[in-house]
């Protein structure tokens, strides 16, 4: 008997297995879904086009039908936003559901709504950032333009400009070295301010008029490719984000380099372990929400009724409908927050607690607890849960670790962990390691990607 703990290198288990070539396979197939999702708009658009082409129908067309059966395969959409996946279950939904569940939005930088501006012969975009950002990344890297436009006859826009070979891209300037000294003696959080997050869009006057010539340039080059005029800007949903595809990061392409892993790395993990699940027992979930970065509010994000109520139909469709009924299947729910933690960084030792920190290739990780300082704004699941998910890991042969978010008094961050287990259902934070985490461009290790995808599919067709 084997009393001492040792973490488990998961490459070294994959590679006994002969699984390397299903690690690199699966992470093709991720990083092919990153580049299409680059909002969380077009990632919702993605996750329906991979519902339904596995033969998943929607929530209205399961209504229609007027019931639904075990192994029924169903998805909702909020506001093109969110996305929750279904898998009928054996048992009928007041017994629960097993729950994995992410977020699709990330951190980036929108326009304000009077976004075009003109100055020293150039046009440029004034934005608001969104999310926890350290602004002096997001200078100086080319940049792409996403969004939504509603013309003022109704018709609605979809933009996007950077990522074609042929597309410009765009870019928020710095301050040359040679002329920094007084910004070189400011703290990094000042160096760049919000209100300098300007985005450069042009440089050529249009012919033929006085002023703002440059504007006018940028204003008529929309117009004709977009039909847009100044005002649409006001009502529009326009996003900046990295420009570029993921790519495969180290000499042994090892990793993946890309915008977004947080959390489109736990949402594809989360879709691609439900598709691959058939026949399980309880209601196995997919759920990807919007606006877990800003505090998860809005009739997007994880506070808004949309998951309650898209099982509230569920439970209808089931028969012998009442909101107890939707009380029970809440709170027998069983959750994985799928969302990522602090992978262990050697360039940043001070931060870490090395005992418990999330180690690149050494599989998923499991936190009990996130929050700040002494817990504060956390889940914190309890001992048995967590020895139901080890106990699932172990079987399924899943390749695990667990981890805090660095020091205890170093900072930290929150998940939608603790918004389901208001409802009453178990719930621990569960994902990968990443590097670089919210930099515009994020590190994930592919093998401990690979283990997340084991276990989310493990947890939903294991029971013990």
């Amino acid at each position: 008997m084997n009393l001492k703990y040792e973490a488990k290198n998961a490459w070294d288990i994959e590679r006994s297995k002969n699984n390397i070539e299903d690690v690199m396979s699966y992470s093709k197939d991720y990083m092919q879904f990153l580049d299409k999702g680059k909002t969380e708009r077009t990632s919702a658009r993605e996750i329906v086009n991979m519902a339904k082409e596995n033969g998943y129908i929607s929530l209205e067309e399961a209504i229609q039908k007027g019931k639904v059966n075990p192994g029924d395969k169903i998805y909702a959409v909020n506001k093109d936003k969110s996305v929750a996946m279904f898998v009928m279950g054996k048992k009928s939904l007041e017994e629960g559901m097993k729950v994995v569940g992410g977020h699709i939005d990330a951190p980036r930088i929108d326009l304000k709504p009077n976004p075009l501006y003109q100055e020293a012969n150039l046009g440029l975009f004034k934005t608001h950032y969104y999310g926890g950002i350290k602004k002096y990344q997001w200078t100086a890297i080319p940049l792409s333009i996403y969004g939504v436009v509603i013309l003022n006859d109704g018709k609605k826009i979809d933009i996007c400009i950077g990522e074609d070979e042929e597309d410009p891209v765009f870019c928020i300037t710095d301050l040359l070295v040679h002329l920094s000294g007084d910004q070189m003696q400011k703290k990094l959080s000042e160096g760049i301010t919000g209100e300098g997050l300007n985005l450069l869009v042009g440089h050529m006057p249009l012919e033929g008029e006085e002023k703002e010539t440059v504007a006018q340039n940028v204003l008529k080059i929309l117009n004709e490719k977009y039909n847009m005029v100044e005002e649409d800007f006001l009502s529009a949903e326009i996003e900046i984000v990295p420009s570029g595809r993921a790519r495969h990061l180290g000499f042994d392409k090892s990793m993946v380099l890309a915008y977004g892993h947080d959390d489109r790395v736990c949402s594809y993990g989360a879709v691609k372990a439900l598709i691959e699940t058939t026949e399980p027992e309880y209601c196995a979930v997919a759920l990807c929400v919007d606006k877990e970065e800003v505090g998860s509010q809005g009739n997007t994000g994880m506070h808004s009724k949309f998951f309650e109520n898209t099982v509230a139909e569920l439970i209808a469709l089931e028969g012998n409908y009442c909101n107890l009924r939707v009380r029970r299947a809440m709170a027998n729910t069983k959750v994985l927050s799928a969302d990522v933690s602090a992978g262990y960084d050697p360039n940043f030792p001070e931060v870490y607690d090395k005992r418990n920190s999330a180690y690149m290739g050494h599989g998923i990780v499991l936190s009990k607890y996130t929050g700040v300082r002494g817990k504060s704004g956390c889940n914190d699941a309890n001992a048995e849960f967590m020895a139901e998910v080890r106990r699932i890991f172990n079987q399924g042969e899943v390749v695990w670790q667990t981890a805090e978010l660095g020091k205890v008094d170093q900072g930290g961050g929150g998940t939608i962990a603790y918004i389901l287990a208001n409802y009453g259902a178990e719930v621990i934070d569960c994902g990968v390691g990443v590097l670089n985490m919210h930099a515009p461009y994020e590190i994930v290790s592919k093998v401990d990607i690979y283990e997340m995808y084991k276990g989310y599919k493990a947890f939903f067709n294991i029971n013990l």
